[in-house]
């Protein structure tokens, strides 16, 4: 059995995808595993209440009718763009929503700078084209020409990422819902049509450098969702333990982060990020994403440093990690952060918290 670091939705919970498929036998769209409900269930969880004596956890944490909204988009087979901040799980809900409805996630592209048309359209095989010429078998298809032959779900990260003209390259997909392939004119697969079951996922930050604009014609073809920030400390902070947990045990240790440690990097995280504190005091904002990704990144690094370097306070090594984060984009960030140290925090501190007060102590972290 191969091992993995980390298994995609459809293996991670491929027990609870086939009860959910067993359990409702209500009308499916076509080319769906489960039914629209139940897809939501699945994602968004069953709320506490049994599905045949089964309760079911949510996966992502967010609005359900979020959810909702963008199950009722791919059922009606229309394109699904998921924008929002950086961290803000975007991928995820993306790849939750392919394996509950088609059984893969693994149809993606990624968007980047060098993407190019043949990775959203077509390839060839240039061994079997130079040997053969054109043909079936010296063509390669792209995960969304795959996803549109089999009627599945097709993913693309980070679309404002690709070149606009390389974009425009799913406008005639979306809304033609085949694929001409020229070379091959008069075979067999000189064009592929959309077979039941296929839609389009695709992802975009808000706050990403290098984006190129979408043109209209694409914007039409697309239901824009806003996944925003984790609105609810108890469930980011929930959140953040569970996921940095899986990290350190992936490394083969014991996940030892007391939870006052946990509340107070998640509480840190979210006054930089909201411009606000909890007690309604301003707080200056860093460039820097502060999301909560990063927040499961730093909470996994603490993790990883008090089972295998066992010694420090694990909440001294808070400072570090948040100046690494707002070091990211703009040094001058770090003055920022020390900023909300001597404002926020030091308030905290002289209010009595005696986690605030520990934090405050470590202040000189900050200027090395």
């Amino acid at each position: 059995m191969t091992v993995r670091q980390i298994d995609p939705p459809e293996l991670r919970h491929a027990d609870e995808l086939a009860f959910l498929a067993a359990a409702d036998n209500g009308v499916r769209p076509p080319g769906w595993r489960l039914t629209p409900r139940a897809v939501v269930t699945f994602v968004a969880g069953s709320g506490g209440v049994p599905v045949e004596g089964r309760i079911i956890e949510p996966k992502f944490v967010g609005e359900r009718a979020l959810v909702e909204r963008c199950v009722v988009t791919l059922a009606g087979e229309r394109g699904l763009l998921l924008v929002g901040e950086p961290g803000t799980a975007k991928s995820m809900l993306s790849e939750l929503l392919a394996a509950a409805i088609c059984g893969t996630s693994a149809l993606a592209v990624q968007g980047t700078a060098g993407t190019s048309e043949d990775q959203l359209r077509y390839g060839w095989n240039y061994a079997l084209l130079l040997a053969k010429g054109p043909s079936p078998e010296s063509l390669v298809p792209s995960p969304i020409l795959t996803a549109m032959q089999i009627g599945a779900v097709a993913r693309v990260e980070e679309i404002t990422r690709c070149l606009p003209e390389v974009q425009d390259a799913l406008v005639s997909i979306m809304s033609e819902r085949r694929v001409s392939v020229p070379e091959l004119a008069g075979q067999d697969g000189a064009t592929s049509y959309a077979v039941p079951g296929f839609c389009l996922i695709a992802t975009a930050n808000l706050r990403d450098r290098g984006v190129s604009e979408m043109s209209a014609a694409l914007k039409r073809r697309f239901n824009f969702e806003v996944v925003p920030p984790i609105a609810d400390l108890d469930a980011e902070i929930a959140l953040v333990t569970r996921q940095a947990r899986a990290a350190v045990e992936r490394g083969g240790a014991t996940f030892a982060v007391d939870e006052a440690v946990l509340d107070t990097l998640v509480t840190a995280f979210r006054d930089l990020r909201t411009g606000t504190s909890a007690e309604g005091w301003e707080v200056e904002r860093p460039s820097s994403v502060m999301s909560t990704a990063e927040a499961v990144a730093v909470a996994a690094s603490i993790g990883l440093s008090a089972a295998y370097l066992p010694g420090p306070d694990p909440l001294s090594l808070l400072p570090g990690h948040l100046l690494g984060v707002v070091r990211k984009d703009d040094p001058a960030d770090a003055e920022r952060l020390l900023a909300y140290w001597d404002g926020a925090l030091r308030r905290r501190a002289e209010a009595g918290s005696r986690m605030w007060r520990q934090l405050w102590e470590h202040r000189d972290v900050l200027r090395d």
